[in-house]
């Protein structure tokens, strides 16, 4: 047996988390929650105590949004599913750890960027793979809007829709949501 990997994707309210949520409480195992977001704001700390206190207390929560990979054989100690949300907050965060004037970088330097993100994903969905552990991925879909007017904006989407597309390409199931109704793509 592999690990398998079940990707929730949707816009911004349409009911992902909640949807890999239940998916993970239904599921009858031992869940562990992997949060990527970072409390910046007030905004931010708002939403994540809402995250937790939706969620059951008897899930263990992890977080972090750098080599995640690495956390993955100490999760799968106790552990028999790892809802990770998000994929897009923790991309963002690993474009932040980067100093750059975003209206001056070069494609030579996202393009860098964008593979150091990306080997961070691969390696992620080796560790799920390689330690045969469910992890359900929530993230955003950011292609079906306008084109963002400023560029620090369209390079986050044209990043995070290439990570997407990775993690939905090697997922066992594909999930997009819309106004809480779930639909399987694959």
């Amino acid at each position: 047996m592999t690990g398998k990997i079940t990707l929730v994707t949707g816009g911004a309210r349409s009911g992902k988390s909640n949807y890999a949520e239940t998916l993970a409480k239904n599921s009858g195992r031992k869940v562990a929650y992997l949060a990527t977001a970072i409390p910046f704001d007030e905004g931010m700390k708002d939403r994540i105590k809402k995250h937790r206190q939706s969620r059951p207390k008897v899930w263990t929560t992890y977080e972090g949004y750098k080599n995640l990979y690495e956390m993955i054989p100490k999760i799968k100690e106790g552990h028999e599913v790892i809802l990770l949300d998000c994929v897009t907050i923790m991309v963002t965060n690993l474009m932040f750890e980067e100093d750059v004037n975003w209206d001056e970088i070069d494609h030579e330097n996202i393009d860098e960027m964008e593979k150091k993100i990306k080997e961070q994903i691969i390696k992620l969905i080796e560790a799920i793979r390689e330690n045969k552990i469910w992890c359900i991925m929530v993230t955003n879909e950011l292609g079906m809007g306008i084109v963002p007017g400023n560029r620090i904006s369209r390079i986050f989407r044209d990043i995070a829709g290439r990570m997407n597309q990775i993690i939905a390409k090697e997922a066992d199931e594909v999930y997009f949501t819309v106004s809480g109704i779930p639909m399987q793509l694959k």
